[in-house]
């Protein structure tokens, strides 16, 4: 099952790469569902039961434009980010990689946007980009068991935690929170897939690249904290809602970890893809002079 958040509409999406269709799906439930994307979540079992006794194909579908495509979960009540997830990102950033849960920090709702934008590069900023898995929680938990961590997952979807390094890491404290959380900083999409749909979650290519040039390429095998352990993990300490989202790491690649050090300018384009979801398309833009 796929879902678009279509102009704050909530969408089942259907047909091939390239050749999507959109249903809406509080027409076609006649209002058991939607029309907002948020409410989706707290009755998420019920929505798979409704969609999976569905006969696709007389559903009144039109088709999907992407450039009216936001956020999967544009709303949640909270926004999980990690950090260090990948051996080989720790050691590029200068750490040893994490044996416990890695450091946790949050991405702003106000940076949250669709798969196709563009984003402004902050006056005197060092704009750099990082590939992610998004999980979105669909059933609330806390002292969620590993073994029992998918079962809490609504669907998967892409990420990008785009970053300004120098309101990052200038002290006395790093400030990871503000400095993610610029203006278009956090897209998402193109829509959600249940993780049944995408073969094996544990198991996906991710990356991205600047004007085609590859800069980041991994898989999500290689996190050190699976996404069944980071539900475990942040379960613990804290209860995990419907709709909640995390950012479950980047792998190696990014422009601070380079020598020298690469960020990005304005005009270039930033693509990024997880396997079996969909991709991610970002342009670059320079802030107005005031």
């Amino acid at each position: 099952m796929r879902i678009a958040n279509l102009d704050n509409r909530a969408a089942l999406v259907l047909g091939e790469t390239g050749a999507e269709q959109a249903v809406d799906i509080a027409t076609a439930s006649e209002g058991r569902f939607g029309p907002d994307v948020a409410d989706l979540y707290s009755s998420w079992a019920e929505l798979q039961e409704w969609v999976a006794g569905l006969d696709t194909a007389t559903l009144p579908a039109t088709d999907l434009d992407r450039s009216r495509l936001n956020a999967p979960s544009p709303a949640p009540r909270q926004v999980f980010a990690i950090g260090l997830n990948y051996d080989e990102h720790a050691a590029e950033s200068g750490f040893d990689s994490p044996t416990h849960l890695p450091p946790v920090f949050t991405k702003y709702v106000s940076s949250f946007s669709g798969p196709d934008t563009e984003v402004t590069i902050p006056t005197d900023g060092n704009v750099d980009w990082e590939v992610e898995l998004v999980v979105i929680i669909g059933r609330q938990g806390h002292r969620i068991d590993a073994a029992d961590a998918w079962d809490h997952v609504a669907g998967l979807t892409v990420g990008q935690d785009i970053s300004e390094r120098v309101s990052q890491l200038r002290g006395p404290a790093p400030q990871f929170g503000l400095g993610k959380s610029f203006p278009g900083f956090s897209p998402q999409g193109p829509w959600l897939v249940t993780p049944d749909e995408v073969g094996n979650p544990d198991d996906l290519e991710l990356g991205c690249t600047i004007d085609g040039e590859t800069v980041q390429k991994g898989r999500t095998s290689e996190l050190i904290f699976p996404v069944a352990e980071l539900i475990a993990g942040l379960s613990n300490s804290v209860t995990l809602y419907p709709g909640d989202v995390i950012f479950s790491g980047t792998p190696a690649g990014v422009g601070v970890g380079r020598s020298p050090q690469r960020f990005l300018k304005a005009g270039e384009q930033l693509h990024t893809w997880v396997e079996g979801i969909g991709d991610l398309n970002q342009r670059f833009v320079a802030a107005p002079v005031e």
